[in-house]
């Protein structure tokens, strides 16, 4: 199956010769990442130099990528470019209009879970209801205070995905105007490794500490909730397996939802959309490095996930298996908005509807294909299995 549309490749077998020696160019492009960032947000980038090493970090990892194209050095320089801006209009915000801070964030839903577990669907749902609200893709790639309009950038993103991976539609739908997972203002996690595998920077970031990144994440939600009428924020991302503390320690109040599927499948196809992502950053793809580096994750986000979870009380954490989602959605998900405390009706059983009728279909993805059998994920992933296995 072809992953990546011919044109792409071609530009990246001719083009790609000429970002040789990247590494020894990582300093002199993120110096011009935060000039350009500075020179849009019309601020200035003082205090942020923790930021900026942690972008150096990832701009290095991506240097040493073997076999690194063209397009995914060009694609991870804007991304910096793009983070660094968002960073500094917010800080900025912040600063000329003290009373931001003081939006609170109050009792926001958020859906966890390992990739490829409903995550997406859930949360679209969740945010059908009028006092609910979730954060569209254009908002959380350059957050803004009201009238400030950046949609058409995001939707250039899609756009260029959708041309150069025309398979990526089957495996994820994405839209600048519609909910996201809150990575795109996460600076770091696992969603980097999604479309690449920069070397050392999964034990990297296993060991950051995300207290701030959550502290960010805040105070790019009170931007968007500044001047508009406040309701119930729904927010998701997979990366929030991996940093629960973290994330309930920004948000005390949070409820949090967690999807559960058969860790096989959901690996499976996370591997398969995996490849897909990296078809266009790299022209070596070790199938087998894709396996074991996700499966070694699903076991520590499961693990890291269990213990914070001990630390909280347990009406926090609602359980979801993925058939709720799916086979059984239409009488399950009334049930599942009552224990949130969230309206049913009309508009949410059309929301319903409309989501079971548009899944992603065409998605084929087996678990052999990356080195790893059934057997494997069963003895990596024991102790969840045997705690959540009624759910899966």
């Amino acid at each position: 199956m072809e992953r990546v549309a011919p044109w792409v490749k071609a530009v990246n077998t001719v083009l790609t010769p000429a970002i040789a020696g990247r590494r020894k160019k990582v300093d002199r492009l993120l110096d011009r990442a935060v000039r350009e960032a500075v020179d849009r947000t019309e601020s200035t980038a003082h205090g942020e130099d923790a930021f900026i090493e942690d972008m150096r970090v990832l701009l290095r990892g991506y240097a040493d990528v073997e076999g690194l194209t063209l397009t995914g050095w060009v694609g991870v320089q804007q991304e910096v470019t793009d983070r660094l801006e968002s960073r500094l209009r917010v800080r900025k915000l912040h600063a000329l209009r003290p009373e931001i801070a003081d939006e609170p964030i109050s009792r926001p839903i958020v859906v966890i879970g390992v990739p490829r577990t409903g995550t997406t669907m859930l949360q679209r749902l969740l945010a059908a209801p009028e006092p609910h609200r979730s954060p569209l893709m254009h908002e959380l790639m350059y957050p803004d205070l009201e009238g400030a309009d950046h949609r058409r950038r995001s939707e250039r993103v899609v756009e260029g995905i959708g041309k150069a991976v025309p398979t990526f539609r089957t495996v994820y739908d994405m839209a600048a105007d519609k909910p996201e997972a809150c990575v795109w203002v996460l600076p770091h996690g696992i969603g980097h490794l999604v479309r690449v595998h920069p070397p050392g920077y999964v034990q990297w970031m296993l060991e950051r500490d995300y207290t701030a990144d959550y502290r960010y994440l805040k105070q790019a939600l009170q931007v968007l909730q500044h001047g508009r009428p406040r309701r119930r924020w729904i927010l998701r991302a997979p990366a929030h397996l991996w940093n629960l503390g973290a994330l309930v320690q920004a948000f005390p109040d949070a409820q949090i939802v967690w999807t559960h599927r058969d860790p096989a499948a959901a690996l499976a196809s996370l591997c398969s959309m995996n490849e897909t992502a990296m078809s266009m950053n790299t022209s070596e793809i070790d199938l087998h490095a894709i396996g074991r580096t996700w499966l070694g994750l699903f076991a520590t986000g499961f693990d890291r996930a269990r213990t914070a979870r001990r630390r909280m009380p347990a009406y926090a954490v609602l359980d979801v298996p993925y058939r709720h989602l799916t086979d059984e959605a239409r009488d399950r998900m009334p049930e599942l908005f009552e224990r949130l405390g969230a309206p049913w009706g009309p508009t949410e059983q059309r929301a319903l509807d409309a989501s079971l009728l548009d899944r992603p279909t065409g998605h084929r993805y087996d678990l052999a294909r990356y080195g790893l059998t059934e057997g494997d994920v069963d003895r990596a992933l024991a102790d969840y299995k045997r705690t959540f296995g009624a759910l899966l």
